[in-house]
């Protein structure tokens, strides 16, 4: 039977929708002497709030003269961390431009060192601070949803708040991940994709069924138990039991075999095959890990790269670059730490988070979200054994991302700075500058341009035709 674009539910189209991060723009500073007002002004306004500061743990903002937050900060003790500002000398670029921008600051008191951690994330996250380490571009993760509610459970793609009733299996890194194991799955197991109002108005199998990728429960072409069971196979296999339901798959086959059934023990050697398939897209599955997200972080040319891996019930499900915003004053434990502490603001975290950099904030962002989760989370720097090579392997990405991704900026600032010298800008455009805002200029040399050659062009015919002007 030929499909037709009825045949086949678009809801069930699985769309690429992610999109790479491009490295950070760099920040042109603050001029101390014109812009952000002398540095003893900004000393006195933080030994002015000082006096008022709380004693305990909570979150601090500073403030410029405009009302924006320059930075969220937190501490054991507020005041005590106020007035490390206050010293004359002794501060890094980067802290100075801070203090002398600083025109207010405001307090908000926590119970606990954890709670404080906690709100500079989220305030951080909302904010977006400039002089705070920024995680750009958090969207929230995919996720494989075999739902629950239904007769004939159905396997989706998930993103957002886990409303609908089923098993969830995640987080992947990338949109990618998820449509391409959805895929794999699809083919070894044979569940619907399909809404339930496609589902329920139908009258023939649809092209899924015609592939091999549906096993139409729609219209009866499977009965109520044997569907239930590929479910449970299915279920199986993402909960981590992959051989085990090998095993199975492999016995039916011998089985099938034995009775002369050729037909379906092929059926089962193309199941094995797309789970083979999977788990050769999966790259390292470690034995040791069962629950882990791997973070490693490389730092170079003054940008930092981020790479994670995810892995769950001891399977690799992707990973994901980022290129946080942050100062090139920052060691790589600060950014790190900043980094992971708004990463898992509004994401579960799994009970081992592995990481390349130590930093000092380590045991008390592991309380922080273990309190947050209701378990018990580590957060580790593993020196030695299966967990380290995870964190290389991690760490040879994040390299290998930044590098690429440097090489990309470079080909792009030269490109820019080629149109800016080809329509005579007064400087070359950024990157993401709106069309609107060069238009006129664009314009403007243009025409300049077109009345230069008409000039040249006028005067080579007159030398052509022996006359002058």
């Amino acid at each position: 039977m030929s499909g037709t674009p009825k045949d086949i539910d678009p809801a069930t189209e699985l769309v690429e929708e992610d999109e790479e991060q491009s490295l950070p723009e760099t920040d042109q500073g603050i001029d101390l002497a014109t812009a952000a007002g002398p540095l003893a002004a900004g000393r006195a306004v933080i030994m002015r709030h000082a006096k008022t500061a709380p004693g305990g743990p909570g979150v601090y903002r500073m403030i410029d003269r405009n009302g924006d937050v320059l930075y969220v900060g937190k501490a054991k003790s507020i005041r005590k961390r106020i007035l490390s500002y206050t010293r004359p000398t002794g501060y890094d670029p980067r802290i100075e431009r801070m203090i002398a921008a600083t025109s207010a600051l405001e307090f908000v008191s926590t119970t606990t060192e954890t709670e404080a951690l906690l709100l500079e994330a989220n305030l951080i996250k909302r904010l977006r601070p400039r002089f705070n380490v920024l995680l750009r571009d958090d969207k929230s993760f995919p996720y494989i949803l075999i739902t629950g509610d239904h007769w004939a459970p159905q396997i989706i793609k998930h993103r957002g708040a886990r409303n609908r009733e089923g098993r969830y299996y995640g987080p992947f890194a990338s949109v990618w991940a998820v449509n391409r194991t959805i895929t794999a799955l699809q083919r070894a197991f044979l569940l619907r994709s399909c809404t339930d109002a496609f589902f329920e108005g139908r009258t023939r199998p649809c092209l899924l069924y015609q592939i091999k990728r549906c096993s139409g429960p729609c219209t009866r072409e499977i009965e109520f138990a044997g569907y239930r069971e590929l479910v449970r196979e299915a279920n199986d296999f993402l909960s981590g039991k992959s051989r085990k339901v090998k095993e199975e798959l492999a016995a039916e086959m011998e089985k099938a075999s034995d009775a002369l059934d050729f037909e379906r023990a092929a059926i089962y050697r193309d199941r094995l095959a797309a789970l083979s398939a999977v788990q050769a897209h999966q790259g390292i599955n470690p034995r040791g890990v069962e629950e882990a997200d791997v973070f490693a972080l490389h730092q170079e040319g003054g940008f930092f790269c981020v790479q994670v891996f995810f892995f769950r019930t001891g399977q690799n499900w992707g990973n994901r670059a980022y290129f946080p915003k942050a100062d090139r004053s920052f060691d790589a434990g600060e950014v790190m730490g900043a980094f992971l502490a708004q990463f898992y603001d509004d994401k579960p975290p799994p009970r081992l988070i592995l990481v390349s950099h130590a930093f000092p904030e380590c045991e008390l962002l592991a309380q922080a979200l273990s309190t947050k989760s209701g378990h018990k989370i580590e957060v580790a720097h593993p020196t030695r054994g299966e967990k380290k090579e995870l964190v290389d392997h991690a760490l040879a990405n994040a390299r290998e991302a930044l590098g690429r991704k440097l090489a990309d900026t470079s080909s792009q600032r030269k490109l820019l700075a080629a149109l800016g010298e080809c329509f005579a800008l007064p400087r070359p455009p950024r990157r993401g500058t709106p069309i609107s805002t060069l238009r006129p200029l664009l314009v403007l040399n243009a025409s300049a341009s077109s009345a230069c050659s008409s000039i040249s062009c006028d005067r080579k015919m007159q030398r052509g035709h022996g006359l002058s002007s």
